[in-house]
């Protein structure tokens, strides 16, 4: 886990990233919401102890909660300090959650945990809305990405 500090985006220090996420939907909108962590949480998460590769975002009774984000233990907590694999509740204003509601349920979109990171002392956490994408799709950006490099090669040249 790689610890990227960007002075430029107002103190965010991304701790990790769902590479996946990318490649699997194609995102059409992000959101920032914070958690509700406990201590030894956010000290695992400040040494880089989270994965969100199979994590997503799920309402339930107009709140919304991050589903399957495994946060390692602490090592310095004692062993009994936190679940590693919990519903973790996040927050974000009345309207967006609604908005979000609404979009999910009408159009068939997904929300999916993109990455963790620290903004001026809190953790908070990208959502991304998405569609999922078929296998063509992902075909088509691998064309893509090639045709882009080459093209990059003969201008170096």
């Amino acid at each position: 886990m790689s610890k990227n500090k960007s002075s430029a985006a107002g103190g965010r220090m991304v701790i990790s990233s769902n590479k996946k996420a990318r490649r699997d939907y194609e995102i059409i909108d992000t959101y920032e919401a914070g958690i509700v962590l406990q201590g030894s949480e956010v000290k695992s998460i400040r040494d880089g102890g989270i994965n969100l590769k199979d994590s997503y975002v799920r309402i339930k009774g107009g709140e919304i909660f991050l589903v399957g984000s495994h946060i390692s233990p602490y090592s310095h907590a004692p062993a009994d300090a936190h679940e590693t694999v919990r519903d973790r509740k996040l927050l974000m204003q009345k309207r967006e959650i609604e908005r979000l509601t609404g979009q999910v349920q009408q159009k068939g979109l997904s929300l999916i945990a993109l990455q963790i990171y620290f903004r001026n002392g809190r953790c908070k956490l990208e959502i991304g809305l998405g569609k999922g994408k078929k296998l063509y799709d992902k075909r088509q950006d691998v064309k893509d990405r090639e045709a882009r490099r080459t093209m990059e090669r003969a201008l170096k040249r």
